[in-house]
């Protein structure tokens, strides 16, 4: 198709990261909120409000450091592949049960 070879598995990661990044913003809080008794953690709406403005914060703030890193310290490539481990974790540790 004319375009380079990683292009195909980049769009695919960025979607679905995308995808899980905006699924997380449109229930955290409401998960958060929600009493014991519906699944939730019952949290105050402040503490929530909190936890989602950290959660979001990082989301804009880990991509200066991680550019950081990898101009530094680990080079692109191992940056990418840390990443990609920091990101799989993250999102096998939200499907377990607390």
């Amino acid at each position: 198709m004319g375009h380079p070879a990683g292009l195909f598995f980049l769009f695919f990661t960025e979607m679905w990261e995308r995808f899980s990044y905006y699924g997380m913003r449109a229930l955290l809080v409401l998960f958060l909120i929600s009493g014991i008794a519906e699944g939730g953690w019952a949290w105050t709406r402040e503490d929530a409000n909190l936890l989602y403005a950290l959660y979001t914060g990082l989301v804009y703030i880990t991509p200066i450091l991680g550019g950081m890193l990898a101009d530094q310290l680990l080079g692109h490539r191992n940056t990418v592949l840390v990443g990609a481990l920091l990101m799989t974790c993250g999102h096998a540790s939200m499907a377990l049960e607390t």
